[in-house]
């Protein structure tokens, strides 16, 4: 292997003081809902919000101290390693560019050109910016720094291994996100220096399990990165760390989109933690492979916490609106003056608090002197909603949940 544990323990010396030593926090109710004991990674409170601090960190740490150092460095990124390149570039006074896909949200760019990177647009993808970036470190002498195929990088981002079993050596999983697999290549070789029966298990969204089908030797599936963890979803797998995780990862577990979405929220509902959707993707695979994890010492790598902010708020609302805590009824009326006061009177009087109204007379096929109400309100729950439900047939409002 290309990364052995002596580079791990070599990474964690050069980049101690300069990155967060993230606190790896017990999560007893959440492991309770899982059926495991249960602490958490949390990288989302690195400076950059994500794990991808630490390789860039010790990455451009080494190109600084060569002898005749880059100009600059170059990197293609829409997200993450983007940020984490940024901030050490300006850091160590190394000047940095960041090619990013044209679709990138301004937000990103924003945020990367706040580091001091020269931001540049280029092609539909990030493969895409990829040859770009690479094209450019040729032009202008710069030089390339990988995501996540280079050795490294793989060895910065196992530190966040040797910090996990000094705080909890009892640990006898570790569940972590595989994008291009640098993360959890990293971890594996300390985790199994440390512990050959330490079982690490990765994890990737079903619309993008390219690492899979690598280890597995079988053709890529149509891979789709339009998703909720798209911080893992890469198309091309590091050969470095494919190689790696042949050798060492123990399972590589498939999530789909609903694990994901209900990760977040779980995590922002019982730890009152922000992560993003591949952040949420070791907590996603306990929830849908809990056999595995099944009273078990887990340690879940929480990689990244830079979700949108809107993205957040429509998760979270969706959550909600799972659970029964927002709900929406459609309300059969009389369109006659002083119904809808009553319907209105009844609802708070049951106890439910309406967030929206709209009185509805033309799209339907109602009489004319029928109307309906849709109501968003919020709740205590379920139960809460078929109590109102029954209150107002009782009154002579048919009612139904949407």
């Amino acid at each position: 292997m290309q990364v052995t544990p002596q580079d791990v323990a070599d990474a964690a010396t050069a980049i101690q003081s300069h990155v967060l030593r993230t606190p790896l926090v017990a999560s007893p109710r959440l492991g309770e809902l899982l059926g495991t004991r249960l602490w958490l990674k949390l990288e989302n409170l690195q400076h950059t919000g994500s794990f991808k601090d630490r390789g860039s960190c010790l990455k451009l740490q080494r190109l600084a101290q060569q002898p005749e150092p880059p100009s600059g460095v170059v990197a293609a990124s829409a997200g993450n390693h983007a940020q984490g390149v940024a901030h050490h570039g300006r850091r160590l006074g190394l000047p940095v560019v960041i090619v990013m896909p044209q679709t990138t949200p301004f937000a990103k760019v924003e945020r990367t050109e706040a580091l001091g990177a020269e931001v540049l647009l280029r092609g539909e993808s990030v493969a895409e910016s990829t040859t770009f970036a690479q094209e450019l470190a040729r032009e202008r002498n710069l030089a390339f720094v990988h995501p996540y195929d280079d050795p490294v990088v793989v060895a910065g981002q196992g530190t966040i291994a040797i910090e996990m079993l000094e705080d909890r050596p009892e640990l006898d999983t570790l569940v972590v996100p595989i994008g291009g697999g640098g993360l959890c290549a990293g971890i594996a070789v300390w985790a199994k220096h440390v512990n050959p029966r330490l079982r690490v298990i990765g994890v990737q969204t079903e619309l993008c399990p390219a690492m899979r089908a690598r280890l597995r030797g079988e053709p890529p599936p149509v891979l789709r990165t339009h998703t909720l963890a798209d911080g893992i979803a890469v198309k091309n797998p590091g050969v470095v760390t494919s190689e790696i995780l042949a050798q060492l990862l123990d399972d590589l577990l498939l999530v789909d989109e609903t694990d994901i979405e209900t990760a977040v929220q779980l995590l922002a509902a019982q730890q009152k933690v922000v992560a993003e959707g591949a952040g949420a993707a070791g907590i996603a695979a306990m929830l849908r492979h809990p056999a595995v994890f099944a009273n078990r010492d887990v340690g879940a790598v929480i990689c990244g916490g830079n979700i949108d902010r809107r993205m957040l708020s429509t998760v979270l609302l969706r959550g909600l609106q799972r659970d029964g805590k927002i709900a929406k009824l459609r309300i059969s009326i009389q369109d006659v003056p002083g119904v809808l006061a009553r319907v209105t009177q009844m609802i708070g009087a049951a106890g439910a608090d309406i967030i929206d109204i709209e009185h509805q007379r033309l799209f339907n096929n109602l009489a004319p002197r029928q109307a309906e109400l849709d109501v968003v309100m919020e709740t205590r729950g379920r139960a809460h909603v078929d109590r109102i439900l029954l209150t107002l047939e009782a009154a002579g409002f048919p009612a139904r949940a949407l």
